[in-house]
C-alpha cells in the first residue's frame, strides 16, 4: 500500500493486517506523505512496516513515528536483529520472512524461534518476494515447528479453494500482494472484498 486513496479503500474491508514497504529497491516503497496517513488507520488493522536489511535505528524510528503495530522482516536479518526489536518494543509483533524453494532447511528457522511471533514463508526470489509466483505447498510437510505462519507468494483469487484445503492449525495469516494490484502498490479493492468473501464462505 502506498496511495492515500487505495489505502482508504482498502481499509474500509477491514483487513487484520496492512503492509507498506520501506524499501528503496522496490516500486511498491510508500513516499514520506502517504506513510504519514499509517498513524489514521483504524486501530482494529495492525499496521506492518516491511523491511529489507535496514539499518536497525531506522526501524525503531519508523516504529514511533508511526505507531506501527507490526514488523516484517525479508531480509537476512539475524535472530539477535529480531530479539533487539522485541526487547525495545514488547507489544509489537516481529515477522521474520523466509524465502522457500525445493531444497530449504528448515532447521535454519530455530535460532528464531523465540524472537519472533511469525514466519512468514515466501517464494524464494533474488529480490525479496513480490515474483507473483507460488511456491510448492508441499515443502511446508517438512516444517516440524509449532510457530504460527504467514502463507504468501503469488497468491490469487483463484487459489481460494486450496487454501481451504489446507489441515495445518498452524497457517496462521495469508499475506496477498502482487496478484491484487492493477500496477505496483496499486491494489484492486474489489478483488480483494472478492478473496475475503471466498475465505470465509
Amino acid at each position: 500500500m502506498r496511495l492515500a486513496a487505495n489505502i482508504a479503500a482498502v481499509a474500509e474491508l477491514q483487513p487484520d493486517y496492512m503492509g507498506f514497504i520501506f524499501y528503496e529497491k522496490t516500486p511498491r516503497v510508500i513516499s514520506e506523505v502517504s506513510a504519514e496517513l499509517i498513524k489514521y488507520i483504524p486501530s482494529e488493522i495492525k499496521t506492518v512496516g516491511v523491511f529489507v536489511n535496514e539499518d536497525l535505528k531506522k526501524v525503531k524510528e519508523r516504529v514511533n513515528l508511526l505507531k506501527l503495530k507490526v514488523v516484517q522482516l525479508h531480509g537476512s536479518e539475524s535472530p539477535e536483529y529480531c530479539a533487539e526489536l522485541k526487547s525495545t518494543f514488547p507489544v509489537l509483533e516481529v515477522i521474520k520472512a523466509f524465502g522457500i524453494d525445493e531444497d530449504f532447511d528448515f532447521s535454519a528457522l530455530k535460532p528464531y524461534l523465540d524472537v519472533v511471533d511469525y514466519f512468514l514463508f515466501d517464494t524464494k526470489t533474488k529480490i525479496h518476494g513480490g515474483s507473483g509466483k507460488t511456491f510448492n505447498w508441499s515443502v511446508l510437510d517438512r516444517y516440524t515447528y509449532t510457530k504460527p505462519y504467514f502463507l504468501s507468494g503469488g497468491i490469487d483469487l483463484e487459489h481460494a479453494p486450496a487454501i481451504k484445503n489446507i489441515n495445518d492449525e498452524r497457517l496462521y495469516a495469508l499475506d496477498i500482494n502482487s496478484r491484487f494490484e492493477t500496477e505496483p502498490g496499486l491494489k484492486d479493492a474489489e478483488k480483494i472484498k472478492a478473496f475475503i468473501k471466498e475465505m470465509n464462505s
